[in-house]
């Protein structure tokens, strides 16, 4: 399956993923500056990305907790997710995720 990141530039990175992958740690793969300080454990926001109007229909609605977390994202719009709570499957192939402007990575990437 496809995941396509465009970064805060524009520049858009196509990368393989399969099903069962956290968005995440594929994004990471892929050297996005989504620090994850939590390591998926959702006490954080520093995973926040932005998902295509359409891409996030295609979601589950987040849960409350997460839409918590979301709350103290910078850049948050409608359409935000914590990517450590997004694991992918082959609904989700052609996925458009974008690194919010207001990332804060401090591991340099």
């Amino acid at each position: 399956m496809r995941v396509r990141f465009v970064r805060i530039d524009g520049s858009i990175s196509d990368v393989e993923a399969k099903a069962g992958d956290r968005l995440l740690e594929v994004a990471q793969a892929d050297g996005q500056p989504l620090e994850g300080t939590c390591e998926g454990q959702m006490a954080c926001s520093t995973c926040h990305v932005i998902l295509d109007a359409a891409d996030f229909d295609r979601l589950a609605r987040p849960s409350e907790d997460e839409e918590d977390m979301l709350d103290l994202a910078a850049g948050a719009t409608r359409t935000s997710r914590l990517s450590c709570q997004i694991w992918l499957d082959e609904t989700l192939d052609g996925l458009t995720v974008r690194i919010p402007g207001e990332v804060r990575n401090m591991q340099g990437r």
